[in-house]
């Protein structure tokens, strides 16, 4: 039987799912509504599950006995921003959409409970339905509630217009990039327009700065280490006719070595100082650590590579020559247990691709499908996989 066949019989409850969790939308640690959308699907199922309230995760089991277990992980967090994709069933909430995919997502991981509760594995299985992947770390929250302290290792993965359905990407070692945060505050002197010369001007030092920063990649990074300086953010002055006093540049480093971090991070203090001291004012650097690299491990790896090929086969199976510079919080259970991340194929072979984060993000729903009995292949490998081992 292919997926698409043992797919049928729960795709119109996973599109009814998908549909529903896209028209009510909600923030980082917000999930209130999703939660119980989800929750009710569970008791549909016949599963038990754990929810300690707002802000925390809703866990699915199956079995709860002493052998090994896995989990399978979705994200229920949406992102600010308008939609603009006009889908029948899009946002209802201003401001607010599913625009990277997680809704699919909670309904891959669904669609998966309700294959493996139609004939549960020799193991247990536990459905992480977590917050905050977005903004706030919500896998942090997970890991501290002790609900994954006996979980032998933890499995998840990302909708992608990179690759279209029916693909799957599939690769050990290091799949995405630190991610830091910075800001920079230029105090400078204020004066007016016209008299230049009795102030210090926070606009002109917060525009040479970004473009000195650019050179901390371009020329003191060997380009064949992936890094990325991104300013995103500045803010200065109050009317056309006044210096501004102070400026404020946003910004972020992605980074997937260790040592080139470290460089980026003095690179900016160092070029920082400088330019107080060039400018006669005062910058300050303050940088706060983002999302560590999501790093797979082996033997986690080999068990996602046989489980993709088993449901699409060899010509199915993508492999990454880079690791992506994006970030992403399943970093944080990868820290703590074994495990794989991979990504599914989203875009229908005739669409044009459109990049995640977009008011114009959308899956061709047949990835569900996939992704589905992908996790439910998955699980029941990796079970097999840890009963025959002391690991």
């Amino acid at each position: 039987m292919n997926y698409a066949e043992k797919a049928d019989r729960i795709f119109s409850r996973m599109v009814e799912l998908r549909r529903a969790f896209h028209r009510h939308p909600e923030l980082a640690f917000e999930e209130e509504h999703t939660a119980e959308l989800i929750i009710k699907e569970l008791e549909r199922l016949g599963l038990s599950y754990s929810y300690a309230g707002k802000g925390s995760a809703v866990v699915g089991r199956l079995r709860d006995g002493r052998m090994k277990t896995v989990a399978l992980r979705a994200e229920m967090d949406a992102l600010p921003g308008a939609e603009n994709t006009d889908l029948p069933f899009a946002s209802t909430v201003a401001g607010k959409m599913h625009a990277c995919g997680h809704d699919a997502h909670m309904a891959m991981v669904l669609g998966a409970g309700a294959l493996l509760a139609e004939s549960p594995p020799e193991g247990n299985v536990l459905l992480v339905f977590q917050p905050a992947e977005e903004r706030g770390g919500g896998a942090r929250v997970v890991l501290e509630s002790g609900v994954l302290d006996n979980v032998a290792a933890i499995f998840g993965g990302h909708v992608t217009h990179h690759y279209r359905v029916g693909e799957i990407m599939v690769a050990d070692g290091v799949i995405t990039a630190q991610s830091d945060r910075f800001t920079i505050r230029v105090q400078g002197r204020g004066g007016h327009g016209a008299r230049p010369h009795e102030a210090t001007d926070a606009v002109v030092i917060a525009g040479m700065l970004i473009t000195a920063i650019q050179t901390l990649v371009s020329r003191e990074i060997n380009p064949i280490y992936p890094s990325v300086v991104t300013i995103g953010r500045v803010e200065a002055g109050s009317a056309p006719n006044v210096i501004a006093e102070h400026a404020v540049l946003e910004g972020s480093i992605r980074t997937t070595l260790p040592e080139v971090r470290t460089h980026l991070h003095k690179g900016l203090a160092r070029i920082a100082d400088a330019f107080a001291e060039l400018h006669n004012s005062r910058i300050d650097v303050d940088i706060d650590a983002g999302y560590p690299p999501v790093v797979n491990t082996k033997r986690e790896t080999e068990i996602c590579y046989r489980a993709a090929r088993e449901v699409i086969g060899d010509q199915g199976l993508m492999h990454m020559d880079h690791p992506s510079m994006g970030s992403e919080d399943f970093s944080y259970y990868l820290e703590a247990m074994p495990g794989c991340y991979v990504r599914f194929g989203a875009r229908a072979h005739e669409h044009e691709y459109i990049p995640l984060h977009s008011p114009e993000f959308d899956v061709d729903e047949a990835v569900m499908k996939v992704g589905a009995v992908y996790f439910d292949t998955l699980a029941r490998h990796a079970l097999r996989v840890y009963r025959g081992s002391s690991g």
